[in-house]
C-alpha cells in the first residue's frame, strides 16, 4: 500500500513539472527570401545560372551541367580550308566551313578544337614553318570572332613537315597548303532518355 501512494505522488510530481505555468514566446515561421534565379528555361532540371548547355533536347540524359549526354561515334568533325602560295588570307570560299566550326562548338560547349597549318615545299623550311602557323592563326582569329573562347582553341603549325602530297606540280603543292581542324571531346549525336511514356517506334 505504501509502495502505492509512493508512486503516486512521483507520477503527480512529475506531471506538476510539465504542466507548471511557464510560458513560450511564439517564434513565427520566417519568410524564406529567394536571392538566387531558379529559372530552367529548358525544363532539363538544371538552372539557367548553371546550365552550360541552355537548349538541351527534351528527353536528353544530361550532366551536372545541363548538356545532353553524347553517344560513342566514329563519325569525326573538322575544316579543311586551303590557301593561295605564301598566303594567310582565308578565301571567300571556306569561310562557311569555319562559321559552321563555331556554330557547333557553341552547340557543345564541353568540346575543344585544334587547328593545325601547313605549308608546300616550295620554299625555305623555316620561313614555310612560319607561314604555317599564320594560317593557323588566321583561322583562330576568325573563328574567336563568333565568341569561340580561346581557351577551347589550340593552335599548331607543322610547316611542310607532314605533306599530303609528295608531287611537284603546282596541284600538288596547293593541296599542301592548307589548314585542317579536329574537335577534340565530340562523341556524336545526343542520347534521349527512356521514360514510361516514350513511345517505342512499330
Amino acid at each position: 500500500m505504501k509502495a502505492i501512494i509512493a508512486l503516486s505522488a512521483i507520477t503527480l510530481m512529475t506531471a506538476g513539472c510539465v504542466s507548471g505555468d511557464a510560458e513560450y514566446d511564439y517564434i513565427a515561421t520566417p519568410v524564406p527570401q529567394q536571392v538566387a534565379d531558379l529559372t530552367d528555361d529548358d525544363s532539363d532540371g538544371v538552372i539557367n545560372a548553371r546550365d552550360l548547355c541552355t537548349s538541351t533536347p527534351r528527353e536528353s540524359e544530361i550532366n551536372n551541367d545541363g548538356c545532353g549526354k553524347i553517344a560513342k561515334s566514329s563519325e569525326t568533325l573538322g575544316m579543311h580550308i586551303l590557301f593561295d602560295n605564301d598566303s594567310s588570307e582565308i578565301l571567300p570560299i571556306f569561310a562557311d566551313q569555319i562559321r559552321q566550326m563555331s556554330e557547333f562548338l557553341k552547340q557543345y560547349p564541353e568540346t575543344s578544337i585544334e587547328i593545325q597549318g601547313y605549308a608546300s615545299k616550295v620554299g625555305q623550311e623555316d620561313y614555310n614553318l612560319a607561314l604555317s602557323k599564320r594560317r593557323a592563326e588566321a583561322v583562330e582569329v576568325r573563328l574567336e570572332s563568333y565568341d569561340i573562347s580561346p581557351e577551347r582553341v589550340r593552335i599548331v603549325g607543322y610547316g611542310e613537315s607532314k605533306l599530303e602530297d609528295f608531287g611537284d606540280d603546282e596541284l600538288s603543292h596547293a593541296r599542301n597548303r592548307k589548314v585542317v581542324a579536329s574537335v577534340v571531346g565530340y562523341r556524336g549525336e545526343v542520347v534521349k532518355e527512356w521514360t514510361i511514356f516514350t513511345r517505342l517506334p512499330k
